[in-house]
Formats: structure tokens, C-alpha cells, sequence
């Protein structure tokens, strides 16, 4: 079989695999966002062990594979009572377990991306708010974050992007994403390149369309700064 009759006959496995591919990525980046937001602030804490805390971890998640982590993950957290059923065809309790490993790192890489948003604002806002008689939680809140939201959100939108290719790895917990998906058809054609080049376009399709809506958002920051 050659290509076009490989996607044209198996294309709702690929597109089950895109489905879930996206639907891991999204919550992933989105829970990774949660946790790196709390990393980000004990890494800039004055309170000297939460700040050691954070510097550790980020080193430990960015210094490691991926992969490693995922496994780590699943076989260390095996002891908890994951929920059962279907999420969107996927089997629930292994799709949490990947949530949770690809979150911890995305979390990382996220936590430095909103430090540095926020280390960008100028110093005298922080200075000039707390003359005010703002506290630093508020000025934080009112005057520093709503200016570092502008440098962070692209940033995050790049780590969504990442991560629609790094989710690649799940397929070794047996959850159905594109790269699964591919080897089902694999072993069914037994043809894999042509296979290899569907999931190849796919993942550049995908990977193009989010970033020209990356360019198109940051251009509207851009503007809204003007």
C-alpha cells in the first residue's frame, strides 16, 4: 500500500491519535502551568528553603529524560486509586498518570519562563507601587504581574507547541496518541515508512497552525502595548 491508500484507509486511526495527542498536550500544559506558577514564586521567595526547593527541582526535571520521568511516575505513584472509565476514548487512570508526569515537567520549564516575565519588568514598578502603600502581594497582583503576563503568555503558548511533540512518548503506556495510533497501522499494513510520514506531516501540520496563531496573538499584545 502506498501512502495516500494507507491514509485514506486507516485516517480515523490518525485522527484519534491527533485527537488525543492535542486533548494530552492541552491539559498537560494547562496543569503544568498551575504547578510551574507555584514553583516560579518559591524560586523567586526570599525564604531561603522554598527558594533552594524550587532550584533543586528544576534542576532535577530539566536534568533528566522525559521518559525517565513517565516511568518513574508510573511504577512510584502505582499505590494510588486512580478514577476508572474513558476520557474521550482513553483509558483514564493511564492518562492521568501521563498528565501527571508530563505536568511535573512542563512545570520546569514553565516556572523559569514566568520568573523571567516577571525579573523583565522594570524594578521601579515594584518600587514605585509599594510607595504607594501597596504590600507586595498587591503589587504583585496589580502592577507587576498584569506588565509580565505579556512575556510570559507566548512563552507558554511555545511550551504547548513542545509539547504536542514530546507527548509522542506516551505510547509506551499504551495510550492511544498519534505515534500508538501509527503502530497499529504499522502492524496492520506492514508498511511502516509510508506510516512514519503520515505521523511526520501530521505533527508539522499541527506544530504550524499553533504557531501562526502564536504570531498572530503576539502580534495583538504587541498592538495592545501601543
Amino acid at each position: 500500500m502506498n501512502i495516500w491508500e494507507i491514509a485514506t484507509n486507516y485516517y480515523q486511526y490518525f485522527l484519534r491519535g491527533t485527537r488525543t495527542t492535542i486533548l494530552i498536550s492541552l491539559l498537560t500544559v494547562f496543569c503544568g502551568s498551575i504547578l510551574g506558577c507555584l514553583i516560579a514564586f518559591m524560586r523567586l521567595s526570599k525564604f531561603k528553603p522554598l527558594e533552594k526547593f524550587a532550584s533543586i527541582y528544576i534542576t532535577v526535571i530539566r536534568g533528566t529524560p522525559m521518559l525517565v520521568q513517565l516511568y518513574i511516575v508510573y511504577y512510584q505513584l502505582d499505590f494510588i486509586s486512580y478514577p476508572t472509565g474513558t476520557l474521550f476514548g482513553v483509558d483514564l487512570e493511564r492518562a492521568l498518570q501521563c498528565i501527571i508526569a508530563l505536568s511535573i515537567n512542563s512545570s520546569a520549564y514553565v516556572a523559569e519562563i514566568i520568573r523571567a516575565g516577571i525579573q523583565a519588568v522594570d524594578k521601579g514598578q515594584m518600587e514605585g507601587a509599594r510607595s504607594c502603600g501597596m504590600t507586595n502581594a498587591q503589587a504583585m497582583r496589580y502592577v507587576v504581574m498584569p506588565q509580565a503576563v505579556k512575556n510570559i503568555l507566548p512563552a507558554i503558548g511555545n511550551e504547548f507547541v513542545t509539547m504536542v511533540k514530546e507527548t509522542s512518548i506516551i505510547q509506551y503506556l499504551g495510550i492511544g496518541d498519534l505515534m500508538y495510533n501509527n503502530g497499529i497501522v504499522v502492524t496492520s499494513t506492514y508498511n511502516p515508512l509510508p506510516c512514519y510520514y503520515i505521523s511526520a506531516i501530521i505533527y508539522l501540520a499541527l506544530n504550524i497552525i499553533l504557531g501562526k496563531g502564536l504570531n498572530i496573538f503576539e502580534g495583538r499584545l504587541r498592538k495592545s502595548e501601543r
